[in-house]
């Protein structure tokens, strides 16, 4: 790919900032900050891009907070000014990376997604149950990849992609801003910071938008390794979880060796121990789906979870702690989820819970519902 030149006036130009500020607050054009910046809309954008310009703006203070699902995980929310211009530099910049991606690489892409990446690998399997041999999976899985993204080594790559100065200098203080000279996320109480919350120059906010577009870009490294020089054909990427698929279990176990020490020397990456080579027989965990040539179905874990949601929701609406509406909404997001797996049986289960909570209806279709037959 040729360098990215002169693209820094684009990212400050007044119409990208003014797309940008639309697409920060699309969903939260209620919410107060977007209010408040809306209120001088014009003079903030200008304020904004003149700081660009002049190569003085500095990132706001993060408002960090706990997410619980699927895990503990710490969020770091930046002010709404500070989103605009990461949408700015987004519109301009992904663009250019996403030309460059693998063809398998399915995180934080448009048209790409969960429900593409799980097609794509059961597409694979079948192929692979035509053939006389019987096939593995390697499975790869990075330990606590957004919290050990080195920040040297980031803009390394960076920099040979991006010959434009001011927009380095620019992502360096996006890069580098969410620490201080304690180590800690600003504004992150440390009695209450997870040992892996506590970023020196190592770590990337999760949440960012520009974290989403860095993490692809990063691991793109490892991706164009696995294809270009490993020679890989069953490879797919999603974020930070890998699966590739060989007939050779030996050979898998030669390339986890290979991977691992590009890893550990390119990127200061580990794996962690839900790295495994198992038959595909056995199916294949991924985003979220068991997958099998024949069929994928929900992982337990999220059965178990959408089972006990659907239970709090009978609850909740008996005793009019909400709404038709919200009831309906969120029985609808189960129902798309359900869509795309296997899910006769767990369908029957939900309606069950339903019932037992007094109601008569089957809220669930008992028609047999993603078979999981879809192909790319």
């Amino acid at each position: 790919m040729k360098p990215i030149k002169d693209i820094y006036p684009k990212i400050y130009d007044f119409e990208n900032l003014f797309i940008a500020w639309e697409s920060a607050g699309a969903g939260k054009r209620f919410r107060d900050e977007v209010l408040l910046f809306e209120n001088n809309l014009e003079s903030n954008l200008i304020d904004i891009q003149n700081h660009l310009i002049y190569g003085t703006y500095e990132c706001g203070r993060y408002r960090p907070f706990y997410i619980y699902e699927p895990k503990k995980r710490l969020i770091m929310a930046l002010p709404f000014r500070d989103r605009v211009v990461q949408w700015a530099i987004y519109r301009q910049l992904f663009p250019i990376f996403n030309r460059q991606f693998i063809r398998d690489s399915y995180a934080c892409r448009k048209g790409m997604g969960t429900h593409a990446a799980a097609d794509r690998l059961q597409y694979w399997l079948r192929q692979t149950e035509r053939k006389p041999q019987r096939f593995y999976y390697l499975k790869l899985d990075i330990s606590k990849y957004f919290y050990r993204v080195d920040h040297a080594v980031l803009m390394g790559i960076l920099r040979r992609k991006i010959h434009d100065e001011p927009l380095l200098c620019l992502l360096e203080k996006i890069i580098n801003c969410e620490t201080t000279a304690f180590g800690l996320p600003a504004g992150v109480d440390p009695d209450a910071c997870l040992p892996e919350d506590r970023l020196f120059d190592v770590g990337m906010p999760i949440g960012n938008l520009t974290s989403q577009m860095f993490a692809n870009v990063y691991l793109n490294e490892l991706d164009q390794y696995a294809k270009h020089t490993l020679k890989l054909r069953y490879y797919i990427r999603y974020m930070d979880d890998v699966i590739i698929l060989h007939p050779d279990k030996v050979y898998l176990g030669a390339i986890k060796n290979d991977i691992e020490q590009f890893l550990d020397e390119n990127l200061h990456l580990q794996l962690n121990s839900k790295t495994a080579i198992r038959p595909c027989s056995m199916g294949i965990d991924f985003v979220g789906f068991k997958i099998w040539a024949t069929h994928r179905k929900l992982k337990r874990k999220t059965a178990k979870k959408i089972k006990q949601s659907v239970k709090n929701l009978a609850i909740l609406q008996a005793e009019g702690d909400i709404s038709d509406q919200t009831l309906k909404q969120a029985i609808a997001s189960y129902k798309g989820i359900l869509s795309h797996c296997d899910s006769y049986g767990l369908r029957q289960e939900l309606n069950r819970i339903w019932r037992d909570s007094g109601r008569k209806a089957a809220v669930f279709s008992n028609k047999n519902q993603g078979n999981g037959v879809n192909q790319q």
